[in-house]
């Protein structure tokens, strides 16, 4: 075992110890419970891993998960892969199968409204597309839109109708809405990136992230037909993203970026407003990007395509600049983040060149560990997800249960 590998062990023993009882949600806010991204679902995460990867008792795991389905848990058509039935529906995923009778009825219960879930949000995104009206996050995000909710479905029924309608659905989202010659992408938002209306982007924007953007779609499209799961259309819209993401490529000293977002005044002048490239992470920039770009080429068997994200990755992770700018141990947009899809990178590269950054990237993952520190116990922004990827880090194994498909990195 390395020395970081070793470090990462002791240290993950220290963040599951001040992770061990679960706390009741805030009086005014019982939905976080049942939050992915936030509450109770995303800490068991954590729980299940460990009993799956080391053994011992399951009674850690099993009262976690019961914190997260304890109350009324939502299959409204505001939830997704984050928060509601899905986030429960995808906890009970990684439940090792000698538990799973322990959660059947309930796994069956959440698992019947999240298909009806898809249906009735895969019919209201037809009909938007339908009317030409912009699309907001909500509809197709991996949080909380299709991208997500299809996440859920490629582990519990990749052959249903369901899932088939979300993939026709994504397959449509890649197609112009606007009239001829207006350039407006299918993705393209109504909103601003914070969901709001703001001067700086009259008419909406378009967003390159993993968590909100195309880049989201990209991955799953990418993870389905990787399976052999397709529609028609399918491939054409995986090369569609790819080429609206070759369009706005920069190239910087170090190596190529992606701005995070565009607005109107940027298409029109065939420039981004960004200058350099932010903080490398999952949710935006190069290392999201770059772990979708690499999957669509392994799934479209373009090896020329697959080591075109390959380079970008690793030249963004030798950059010091790019990895000053990481300020947290998140994996939303942290060291955590950066470390997991790193790590499932390198071990679907055919070279090494990815691989001989791991050890760094646990150095520096180790290096800011804070257990028992102040902070949000989460999984997306807190504790339980710094603790995920070391895991990774103390094992170099991939995860047992296959908890980062919530990210669909893995």
């Amino acid at each position: 075992m390395t020395a970081p590998a070793t470090t990462a062990a002791a240290t993950l023993q220290q963040y599951t110890a001040h992770l061990a009882e679960p706390a009741p949600p805030p009086p005014n806010e019982p939905w976080t419970a049942q939050s992915l991204a936030e509450g109770a679902a995303g800490i068991s995460l954590l729980h299940v891993e460990m009993a799956s990867r080391y053994g011992g008792s399951w009674h850690s795991a099993h009262r976690w998960i019961t914190a997260a389905a304890a109350g009324h848990i939502s299959a409204a058509d505001t939830t997704g892969l984050h928060l509601g039935a899905p986030a429960v529906g995808f906890l009970l995923t990684t439940v090792p199968p000698r538990f799973q009778h322990l959660y059947d009825p309930a796994r069956k219960t959440l698992h019947r409204h999240t298909t009806a879930l898809a249906h009735r949000r895969t019919d209201t995104a037809f009909a938007r597309i339908h009317s030409r009206e912009l699309p907001t996050f909500a509809e197709y995000d991996l949080f909380y839109g299709l991208t997500g909710i299809g996440t859920y479905l490629l582990r519990t029924e990749p052959d249903g109708t369901a899932f088939e309608r979300v993939l026709r659905y994504l397959v449509a989202l890649t197609r112009p809405l606007a009239p001829e010659g207006h350039g407006l992408p299918g993705w393209w938002v109504r909103h601003d990136p914070a969901r709001g209306e703001s001067p700086h982007f009259p008419g909406g924007h378009g967003n390159f992230g993993a968590a909100h953007g195309i880049t989201g779609p990209l991955l799953l499209l990418a993870q389905s037909l990787r399976r052999g799961i397709t529609v028609s259309g399918h491939r054409q819209a995986i090369w569609t993203i790819c080429e609206h993401l070759d369009t706005w490529r920069q190239h910087g000293p170090v190596g190529p970026w992606w701005p995070e977002h565009l607005s109107r005044h940027d298409l029109d002048r065939g420039r981004p407003h960004h200058h350099a490239p932010a903080r490398p992470s999952w949710c935006y920039g190069t290392v999201g990007i770059a772990r979708a770009g690499q999957l669509a080429g392994i799934a479209l068997r373009d090896a020329s395509l697959q080591q075109t994200y390959e380079d970008a990755l690793h030249r963004c992770l030798i950059d010091p600049v790019q990895l000053g700018a990481i300020t947290d141990t998140t994996l939303c947009h942290g060291w955590a983040g950066v470390y997991q899809t790193a790590w499932r990178a390198a071990r679907d590269s055919p070279t090494s060149s990815l691989n001989t950054l791991l050890e760094p990237l646990g150095k520096a993952l180790i290096t800011h560990a804070q257990p028992g520190a102040p902070s949000v116990p989460g999984l997306i922004t807190g504790q339980a997800g710094y603790a995920l990827a070391l895991t990774t880090l103390a094992t170099d194994q991939a995860p047992r249960t296959g908890w980062d498909a919530c990210l669909l990195i893995d």
